[in-house]
């Protein structure tokens, strides 16, 4: 690089440098300390090669060394886990007293994690399952698995929920917006969802912190359930139940819209597309643009 041209690179790292002495939240250099983005995704994708093992192998299974292939993925996940939980829990306490101080919190709460493995499986090959027979273009269980938005954001956000369930900060939220990223499909890591869940094309789809959501659910691209928008700040309404409850074996069609905390969709009902949704309805309703008209 020519000297003239160097000097004005350095004018601008100068002022660059500079920059960071404005005492923004942007300028804070503590956040060095925080955890690492790709090591947490990297630690994600050890995980879900645990749930789909034979799915995500680049060479031969053999049986009898199943636990070698499982060990493979597990000791890097807990690795990464136990210090990018160190560092985010650390950070949040500076920050907050709802974050443990103990300094073996990391590891004990990434064991208790990884101990649900199982159980996570369980509920997959449900939603699997679910994917596989709510959907006539579904040539193959294994096409469901390579291939669907779906299954991409219902695996991370299973494996999300539980780290968001032991009070583990920042992780659980990274993880769920690179699923967002890669599928379309936005699930907070707070929301409770039940077994054999299936979104169908999912694009757009939006499930807020507190939605409960019961078994056999199915939901198509564009819905979203999500809270009132309310006049205080955000922090003054955490903890408080404002996204919608869908009870078991509801269908919502496209593009529907279901708000506030208080709203119950009663069981085997069915929300047809474009609906405008924010009170209740009975179980084994039939609910249509033309029969509610939003308001």
């Amino acid at each position: 690089m020519p000297t003239q041209h160097a000097g004005e690179l350095e004018e601008v790292i100068g002022q660059v440098a500079d920059s960071y002495a404005e005492g923004r939240l942007i300028d804070s250099l503590s956040s060095a300390q925080l955890p690492n983005k790709r090591q947490v995704i990297e630690a994600l994708n050890h995980l879900k090669a645990v749930m789909y093992l034979g799915y995500y192998a680049t060479g031969h299974l053999d049986p009898d060394k199943l636990r070698y292939a499982v060990s493979a993925h597990l000791y890097p996940a807990h690795e990464m886990l136990v210090e990018q939980i160190r560092r985010a829990a650390s950070y949040e306490g500076f920050r907050t007293t709802g974050t443990p101080n103990d300094p073996d919190w990391p590891r004990q709460v990434t064991i208790d994690f990884l101990r649900t493995i199982p159980t996570l499986r369980a509920l997959l090959s449900k939603d699997v399952l679910a994917a596989f027979q709510g959907d006539p273009a579904a040539n193959s269980v294994e096409e469901v698995i390579f291939s669907y938005p779906s299954i991409e954001a219902i695996t991370v956000h299973r494996i999300a929920h539980e780290l968001h369930r032991r009070g583990v900060p920042m992780l659980p939220r990274i993880m769920t917006e690179h699923a967002h990223s890669c599928s379309g499909i936005d699930i907070h890591p707070g929301a409770e969802i039940g077994e054999s869940f299936f979104i169908d094309h999912g694009t757009g789809v939006v499930i807020g912190e507190t939605s409960a959501i019961g078994r056999h659910v199915k939901i198509y691209q564009g819905v979203t359930l999500g809270a009132l928008s309310l006049e205080r700040g955000g922090a003054a309404n955490r903890g408080t139940k404002r996204h919608p409850t869908i009870e078991d074996h509801v269908t919502i069609y496209a593009g529907a819209t279901i708000l506030g905390g208080d709203t119950v969709i009663g069981a085997h009902s069915i929300i047809g597309g474009n609906v405008w949704l924010v009170h209740s309805v009975e179980p084994n309703s039939r609910v249509t643009s033309e029969t509610h008209p939003k308001r």
